[in-house]
């Protein structure tokens, strides 16, 4: 029996990192805890973070874009994926130690939580682009932060 599956329903399943999203407590801080879990059981080497990275983001603005419209509210709290992606910008090109790593974690929740300027404007872009593009804006803040204190300490 072949069973049928929906555009929507595969992209819920994407967008919330395969059901992480709908754990009713705290769905981004788990969505950020995967992204960290991922980098550190797969230890990807800097071209293949780009790889990954740009694959994320790529799939993560369309699924999160059919996922929101599904799901009939803006930026669904269900909708991970956009926390994934933005724990790997945060921590892309960085070495892999627990100490960076965690400070990643630490900062981009800071960050994706609070929305300073300019990662607050982001949210203003309608569909899958603003649903992704404040966390990596956020990760990218995270992540310059992070290389500025590598080369000083």
């Amino acid at each position: 029996m072949i069973e049928y599956y929906s555009m929507d329903s595969i992209s819920r399943a994407i967008a919330t990192l395969f059901y992480v999203g709908y754990i009713p407590f705290a769905p981004g801080t788990l969505g950020t805890f995967a992204g960290m879990l991922f980098i550190w059981l797969m230890r990807p080497s800097m071209p293949w973070q780009a790889f990954i990275l740009s694959g994320v983001c790529i799939i993560g603005v369309i699924t999160a874009g059919i996922a929101e419209k599904s799901f009939g509210e803006k930026d669904s709290q269900y909708i991970v994926i956009d926390e994934f992606a933005g724990y790997l910008c945060s921590v892309i090109f960085l070495p892999l130690t627990p100490i960076i790593m965690l400070a990643a974690f630490v900062l981009f929740r800071f960050f994706d939580i609070i929305k300073p300027p300019p990662i607050c404007l982001f949210e203003r872009i309608k569909g899958g682009a603003g649903i992704m593009l404040d966390d990596i804006a956020a990760g990218l803040i995270t992540n310059v932060i992070l290389q500025i204190c590598v080369v000083l300490f």
